[in-house]
């Protein structure tokens, strides 16, 4: 596909699920741009219900959309954009993202110039420009037990989530790093070809680390890199179905786990018992907030 379409340098595969106010932004945002490099935008839309569907061709007629009837899953759905694109990378972003203007010019030339690199996350901040930890070291289940937790503000300078989410660096400069955030995630195609595209088991949740994982199993490096500094609203989609979130991320954990750190039939159960614990806390939690009417926005799910 590559030599089919050589003049691509970056396939933007983005996939979305009831925000189209979100994405009209975000493919503004690539579009007047000012980019030099050569890119392609192939939005996957998994079965959305607010006219997405309908609206996208209207508006951005050079954008390539496949629409799913229904919700696919995020893994499914970005091997959908991966199989369909044609540039020598391919650019996984979220559709509640704004990409600065020569956004991918410099996420471009820091490919090029790291040929080691199978993977790429740029820098992502929170609207209000405070930084999101967005480049993490793999998890660990000291990690998992306060993170996301009511434990975490009761412990909030834990050791174990410090390390986990690498707060105790500042992200001003490159990195070799475990995994980068699936929100904004730079593939390089060869390392496609090599290990093959995202694991569909994955529904939402801890697809990116695994993916990162098997990148650096293949021998290859995964960067974290300061520039460009894209915006992310986070959970535009999931806080939709934010029980559903819950569950589905749960069980991203406990796949990870199980294909990567716990193939021992006995760990397996004693994963599975943490995992949907940790889960059954966090459900807790945001049943509390609905029974008290908590206006507060959703806590990021832990990953």
């Amino acid at each position: 596909m590559v030599s089919q379409i050589a003049a691509i340098d970056v396939s933007v595969g983005i996939v979305s699920w009831n925000v189209w106010e979100d994405l009209r932004a975000c493919l503004a945002s690539l579009f007047d741009g000012n980019n030099q490099a050569s890119f392609e935008v192939i939005v996957v839309d998994n079965g959305s219900s607010d006219g997405t569907a309908s609206q996208l061709p209207a508006e951005f007629s050079q954008v390539e959309l496949i629409a799913n009837q229904d919700n696919r899953g995020f893994a499914a759905a970005c091997n959908q954009a991966i199989a369909a694109s044609g540039g020598r990378y391919c650019f996984l972003l979220n559709p509640d993202t704004i990409v600065p203007e020569g956004g991918l010019d410099e996420l471009l030339r820091f490919a090029d110039d790291h040929p080691q690199a199978g993977v790429i996350g740029p820098r992502l901040i929170y609207p209000d420009g405070s930084l999101q930890y967005s480049c993490r070291r793999f998890p660990t289940v000291s990690a998992a037990v306060f993170r996301g937790t009511f434990l975490e503000p009761l412990i909030p300078g834990a050791k174990s989530v410090r390390y986990y989410l690498m707060s105790d660096w500042d992200h001003a400069e490159d990195r070799a790093v475990d995994w980068v955030s699936g929100a904004a995630m730079l593939l390089r195609r060869g390392l496609i070809e090599q290990i093959g595209m995202l694991d569909e088991d994955f529904f939402w949740g801890s697809e990116d680390v695994d993916f990162c994982l098997r990148a650096h199993q293949a021998g290859w490096q995964v960067l974290y890199t300061p520039s460009p500094e894209i915006v992310h609203a986070v959970g535009r989609s999931s806080q939709q179905a934010e029980l559903r979130n819950i569950i589905d991320t749960h069980r991203g954990m406990y796949r990870l786990y199980s294909k990567h750190w716990s193939r021992w039939l006995g760990s397996r159960w004693v994963i599975w018992l943490g995992i949907w614990l940790h889960a059954a806390v966090i459900a807790g939690q945001w049943l509390v907030r609905r029974l008290l009417g908590s206006t507060e926005d959703s806590q990021q799910l832990p990953e």
